[in-house]
């Protein structure tokens, strides 16, 4: 079979879905999840603690509730209205980090959650590392060449 029958295939058999309505939703539910950090940034900020530990706090308590409902199954309910409106966030990255720790549950704690959490995650973390040293090489060599105009 080839690919432009395959093509054909596949948009026969999916569902259409409107570009400006996954949009607007997606919008609206990653705006709603800035909201939430926000609040609790400013919660968290009335608590006390300075601005950095208020940062950890917000990054880590969304992440905690992604965790909590994707554990409840609430949260692929609202990923699949919200789109990519929740799956953008650091609670997207929550999900998929809990879906592949449940999923592997059955194959045991160490051989299955231990082993395969990071399937999912580990690809992000090493893009992020990798990303993260090509964006200093850049600013070094940014810096030298500043460094020589002067």
């Amino acid at each position: 079979m080839d690919s432009k029958v395959k093509k054909e295939l596949i948009k026969k058999h999916s569902p259409s879905s409107s570009l400006f309505k996954n949009s607007l939703l997606a919008f609206f539910f990653g705006g709603l999840i800035c909201v939430i950090g926000e609040l609790l940034l400013m919660l968290y900020s009335h608590l006390g603690c300075d601005e950095k530990t208020a940062g950890i706090l917000v990054t880590v308590t969304l992440i905690f509730i992604a965790a909590i409902l994707t554990a409840l199954g609430i949260f692929d309910k609202i990923a699949r209205h919200a789109g990519a409106g929740t799956l953008v966030p650091v609670t997207g990255f929550s999900n998929a980090v809990v879906s592949e720790a449940m999923d592997s549950k059955s194959e045991g704690y160490v051989l299955g959650v231990g082993a395969k959490i990071y399937t999912v995650a580990g690809p992000v973390i090493l893009y992020g590392i990798l990303s993260g040293f090509v964006y200093g090489v850049i600013y070094y060599i940014y810096t030298l060449v500043e460094g020589m105009k002067l």
